[in-house]
């Protein structure tokens, strides 16, 4: 059954809950560093900013970029330089509303967007940008953009040759290769992860991994009560949920019972 999150309040609640229980599958660990430390915070916390609300700016590049692309089609600035206005393009509020839910306008830019990506990628830059890659992965890639997991672990993976002792970024590697159903990099990346944690966040963490590689490619899900009734609940993609009421069987009555023997 479709999860009920019409309601403004328990759409914010629900989302809250799952985002806070999938931790490791958003920006780092609590613990030991959250976010990859590139500053900014990408497009969904641009669109509050109102960064990218100068459509005309944005735009202008754009269309420089896409012209530079079409006249030197192996030149890696101009494929970099396309991605980059393409974000910041997509912070604009035509294609994030305030909840921070991606537009289907904006579900459209970032497809342009990771399509130029792709196009820098295959001209082997000798360092590829991890900031560029950094925002690839948490807005873009992501269960509330596009969903693309394997592609999240190519750009993670750019963002690692960087700080290969990140924890927070081992662990996003694992969760992601998981979902990918890359059971490989995901044991190695867990392995990794939880070397470069906190002594004291080691074992939480190993179990919180091996959780996630058995949930695999559906994701995790969680239990949520809302108007007495409990669900359980995981994500559609998106940014949306789906739910699945839980039917609980009323325990029998506790006593002692009698037997009347028929003389």
């Amino acid at each position: 059954m479709l999860f009920d999150l019409r309601g403004r309040g328990r759409r914010r609640t629900v989302r809250a809950v799952y985002i806070g229980l999938a931790v490791l599958l958003g920006v780092g660990l609590v613990g030991f560093g959250v976010g990859t430390g590139f500053g900014g915070g990408g497009i969904f916390s641009a669109a509050s900013n109102n960064e990218g609300g100068n459509g005309a700016s944005y735009s202008a590049q754009i269309k420089k970029y896409e012209k530079l692309t079409r006249q030197q089609p192996t030149s890696v600035v101009a494929w970099e330089g396309l991605t980059k206005a393409l974000l910041h393009e997509a912070g604009g509020s035509a294609y994030v509303s305030e909840q921070g839910v991606v537009t289907n306008k904006g579900r459209e830019l970032l497809k342009r967007a990771a399509s130029a990506w792709n196009s820098y990628l295959a001209l082997n830059p000798p360092k590829p940008s991890s900031e560029i890659a950094n925002l690839m992965v948490n807005d873009v890639y992501s269960e509330q953009a596009l969903n693309e997991p394997a592609r999240a672990v190519q750009a993670l993976q750019i963002i690692l040759e960087t700080r290969p002792t990140s924890a927070s970024l081992w662990s996003q590697l694992a969760a992601y290769a998981y979902r990918a159903s890359n059971t490989r990099v995901g044991d190695l990346a867990a392995v990794n992860a939880v070397r470069y944690a906190p002594a004291g966040n080691r074992a939480r963490l190993k179990n919180e991994l091996a959780e996630l590689k058995k949930s695999g490619s559906s994701g995790p899900t969680y239990t949520t009560t809302t108007n007495g009734k409990t669900y359980v609940v995981k994500s559609a993609g998106g940014g949306s949920y789906t739910g699945t009421e839980v039917k609980t069987t009323p325990a029998p009555a506790t006593g002692t019972a009698t037997t009347t023997t028929k003389k």
